[in-house]
C-alpha cells in the first residue's frame, strides 16, 4: 500500500485500518474505526463518495480543501461504514459460492442450472490421461448436463478452460442471434462483436457500431441478456443514459427496469 498522507488522531482506533482500498493514500477514522481510501482530483463541481468491492474511493473538485474533504467524510461516515460492511458480506458470500471444478460441480446457463460431468456420453470421445490443455477439449451439453471430456482424475484448471471455452464459443453465437433480432427494431446497425472479461461492465457500445458483451452474460436467464443487447444496441442511437435513451430501449424492452435490478442483484460467483 502506498504511505498514507495522514493517521488518525492519536490515542483513537488503534491497530491496523479496518478497511484498506488496494491503493489508499489516506486515512480517516469513521465511527471509531480506521479506514485507508483512495483519493482522488478531477474535473468535478461535488465531493463524491463511491463504496465497491476495493473498499471506500472519495474524489473531490481540484482546489477543495482537505479539511473539507474530512468534514464531509464525517458527515456521510454512517452510510460510508453501513456500505463498506454490506460489500464485505456480499464479498464473503461469493468467496463461499467460489466454483469448485470437478465432476458434479454446478454452473447457470440462461438461467437453468447445469451439471459437470467429466467423462464422455456415447458419442463424445474422451481425452486421454495427460491430455495437453488445447481447444481440442471436446465438451457437449446433453440436457441439463454438460459433459466434458477430460478423465475424472483431471486437475480443475482444464476443466475450467475448457468450459470457458466452450460458454465464450457459445456467447458469441448466441449475441450475433440476439443482435441481429434487436438492431433492425431498433433502427441500428452494429458492425462488430467482442467478448468481455471486464470486471464491473456487462457490455459497452460505440458510436462505429462495436459491441462488446461480457460472455458470462450467458449464465443470466434469456430475458436478462436480451436486456444487455438492446441496452448496448440503443447506445447506438443515444451515448448516454438520458431519457431519451430509456424510451429507445423501452420500445424494445417494456420491462428494463425490472429486468436492470436482476442484473444488479444476482451476483455470479466467482471462478
Amino acid at each position: 500500500m502506498p504511505p498514507l498522507l495522514n493517521s488518525p488522531p492519536p490515542g483513537r482506533a488503534e491497530g491496523p485500518p479496518a478497511w484498506v482500498h488496494p491503493l489508499a493514500n489516506r486515512e480517516v477514522v469513521l465511527g471509531g474505526q480506521r479506514v485507508a481510501y483512495l483519493f482522488q482530483r478531477g474535473q468535478r463541481r461535488t465531493i463524491g463518495f463511491a463504496v465497491g468491492a476495493e473498499g471506500l474511493r472519495v474524489r473531490a473538485p481540484r482546489l477543495t480543501p482537505l479539511a473539507a474533504v474530512e468534514a464531509a467524510l464525517q458527515t456521510k461516515s454512517d452510510w460510508v461504514l453501513r456500505k463498506l460492511e454490506q460489500v464485505t458480506r456480499q464479498h464473503a458470500a461469493l468467496q463461499s459460492a467460489r466454483m469448485v471444478w470437478a465432476d458434479g460441480a454446478r454452473l447457470a446457463w440462461l438461467g437453468h442450472p447445469l451439471t459437470l460431468r467429466l467423462g464422455s456420453p456415447p458419442d463424445l470421445p474422451a481425452a486421454q490421461p495427460g491430455h495437453r490443455l488445447s481447444r481440442q477439449v471436446p465438451v457437449r451439453l446433453l440436457g441439463d448436463e454438460l459433459w466434458v471430456g477430460l478423465p475424472a482424475t483431471a486437475s480443475p484448471e482444464p476443466l475450467r478452460h475448457a468450459v470457458q471455452l466452450w460458454m465464450m464459443q457459445a456467447a458469441q453465437a448466441h449475441f450475433v442471434q440476439r443482435l441481429n433480432h434487436y438492431a433492425p427494431l431498433l433502427g441500428v446497425r452494429w458492425s462488430r462483436l467482442r467478448l468481455s472479461s471486464a470486471r464491473t461492465r456487462w457490455g459497452s457500445a460505440k458510436a462505429d457500431g462495436s459491441i462488446r458483451l461480457h460472455w458470462r452474460l450467458m449464465q443470466f436467464a434469456p430475458e436478462v441478456v436480451d436486456y444487455v443487447v438492446a441496452h448496448e444496441l440503443s447506445h447506438l442511437h443515444h451515448m448516454d443514459h438520458s431519457p431519451r435513451f430509456w424510451q429507445t430501449v423501452a420500445t424494445v424492452v417494456p420491462d428494463h427496469a425490472s429486468l436492470r435490478a436482476r442484473l444488479r442483484s444476482e451476483r455470479l460467483p466467482p471462478w
